[in-house]
């Protein structure tokens, strides 16, 4: 990548993409496009047609997405599935006939099967059936990350689609009905100890296993495999270890520094119980990530305290 090449992040004021173009400018790239949701609605093909041809881009980073929980998800299949089939597939099309040849596509691990062996390795795809919890979100990342394959074997293209584990970070979502699960707990027990309620009720069983990524070390990947990365195939991108809810609640619960009791919900779904991936090409690469699930916590936490309450007080 040439540090004047024009680089389109679509989804620059979420989680994701605002971390990736804090990874570009540190490493010195300043022709960064964005366009916000009203300025550019990714659902509308002839919007997006219009804005590729106008704008002759070198690279795109596909960040934009419709997310959140297994509550939201689980509530909402269709619009999960509709939703992201337009926005991603509107987004490729328009790169591939505006002469775009470089691409990145970000997934999900929810994208292998429910019941697949650990940890995932990229070749388990569509081996078996999917969580249904959130199918519909899953689906449609399938759909894109083939449409990029596809494009790959039959144009020469460079369409790198990424499958990241659970996320988390600076501006995270922390509503209560879409947020995912570690921004979830963390909102809740900070309320909480706020509140200095006695406890606090965390949802499913909490002996389900997931792995927490922190979004900056996402981003140094995602831009690490637009310079290096040129296969056709999609890639996991992870920190290879995971840790049970249960573990994750009392570890945001010391960092917090609540003191109350963590009571644990059953009656609520659990999903997927593990979806540990395996990291054994981005590994050979020689690319790692950096950030440990306890930092990473502690700086979305310290994030949380003077961005979203520091600002509700005011």
């Amino acid at each position: 990548m040439d540090y004047n090449s024009k680089i389109y992040v679509a989804g620059h004021n979420g989680m994701v993409g605002s971390a990736i173009i804090r990874n570009l400018k540190k490493k010195n790239f300043e022709n960064i496009i964005t366009r916000s949701s009203s300025e550019l609605d990714l659902r509308d093909q002839k919007k997006v047609n219009l804005f590729f041809k106008e704008n002759k881009l070198e690279y795109v980073i596909l960040a934009a997405a419709r997310v959140g929980g297994i509550n939201a998800n689980m509530n909402d299949l269709t619009g999960f599935l509709l939703d992201n089939l337009s926005i991603q597939t509107n987004v490729i099309n328009a790169a591939y006939i505006n002469g775009t040849e470089n691409l990145l596509f970000l997934g999900s691990s929810c994208i292998y099967p429910k019941n697949a062996p650990q940890p995932l390795k990229e070749e388990y795809l569509l081996s078996g059936p999917l969580e249904p919890t959130n199918e519909g979100y899953a689906i449609a990342k399938i759909a894109g990350l083939k449409a990029c394959e596809y494009l790959n074997k039959e144009h020469g293209l460079n369409y790198i689609s990424i499958m990241p584990p659970n996320l988390y970070g600076i501006n995270d979502n922390f509503d209560p009905e879409t947020s995912h699960v570690l921004s979830a707990i963390l909102k809740r027990i900070h309320d909480a100890k706020e509140k200095n309620k006695p406890s606090v009720k965390i949802w499913g069983t909490g002996n389900p296993y997931r792995e927490f990524m922190y979004v900056d070390d996402m981003a140094d990947a995602s831009v690490f495999l637009l310079e290096n990365y040129h296969e056709t195939d999609f890639i996991n991108v992870g920190v290879g270890k995971d840790i049970t809810i249960s573990n994750l609640a009392k570890l945001i619960k010391e960092i917090v520094g609540y003191g109350g009791e963590l009571v644990f919900d059953s009656s609520k779904p659990d999903g997927m119980y593990r979806k540990l991936l395996d990291i054994s090409k981005i590994k050979k690469l020689g690319w790692s990530y950096k950030t440990s699930l306890r930092d990473g916590i502690t700086k979305t936490y310290n994030w949380y305290l003077e961005n979203i309450i520091d600002t509700n007080k005011k």
